[in-house]
């Protein structure tokens, strides 16, 4: 009698490590990282590009994505400006030395007279929204194969001289981007641990 109940015993406890291996390999399977957080993780800043020109089916997809980027209750108070031609680069590099050699660069600014305000404190949601529409323009440029990054500094008086085009608009930021010529950096991985980033009330 003993050993029978120690057979059945045996086999309940194989029973219990089948159903929590089944358990954690459905987990596994019906959790994936989604392809949304695997092209947020695997987009870097590039500072270097190779000499190959975008194409201009790749522009405009760059393009739509920033202009269906979300803005503070539609309002949409941004422009975006498509720098490739010769000309306008050399042009843009008397504002910064950081286009690094980009074969386009994109100028996203914002108009604070057509932007939300909120009522309670009069904060104006216009930069705000052209930095959304700059995540959306990284991160397609990121699925398309392209490189990009954020450049916050620029001469802004100097980009009004010399693209009188923008009068009216407050640059916010420029994007170099191109076909990538470098690595990410060591530091591209570096992340705060989830539970000093992130507090649940």
């Amino acid at each position: 009698m003993s050993q029978k109940k120690s057979f059945l015993q045996k086999l309940s406890d194989l029973t219990h490590i089948h159903h929590r291996a089944a358990f954690t390999d459905v987990h596994k399977r019906t959790s994936p990282k989604s392809d949304f957080l695997k092209l947020a993780e695997n987009r870097y800043s590039c500072r270097a590009f190779t000499t190959r020109k975008l194409l201009q089916t790749e522009i405009n997809q760059i393009l739509e994505a920033c202009r269906v980027a979300p803005t503070a209750t539609n309002k949409q108070p941004v422009h975006v400006w498509t720098v490739k031609s010769e000309e306008a680069l050399a042009k843009l590099k008397e504002a910064t030395p950081y286009t690094f050699d980009a074969p386009t660069v994109f100028m996203v600014g914002c108009n604070k007279e057509e932007a939300w305000v909120r009522k309670y404190d009069g904060h104006n949601e216009a930069e705000i929204d052209a930095a959304i529409v700059g995540s959306h323009l990284m991160l397609e440029a990121a699925d398309l194969g392209l490189g990009t990054t954020w450049v916050g500094s620029f001469d802004p008086a100097k980009i009004k001289e010399l693209f009188p085009e923008t009068a009216g608009w407050q640059i916010v930021a420029l994007f170099p981007t191109g076909h990538p010529a470098m690595e990410p950096s060591p530091r591209h991985a570096q992340r705060k641990p989830m539970e000093e980033f992130t507090s649940e009330l």
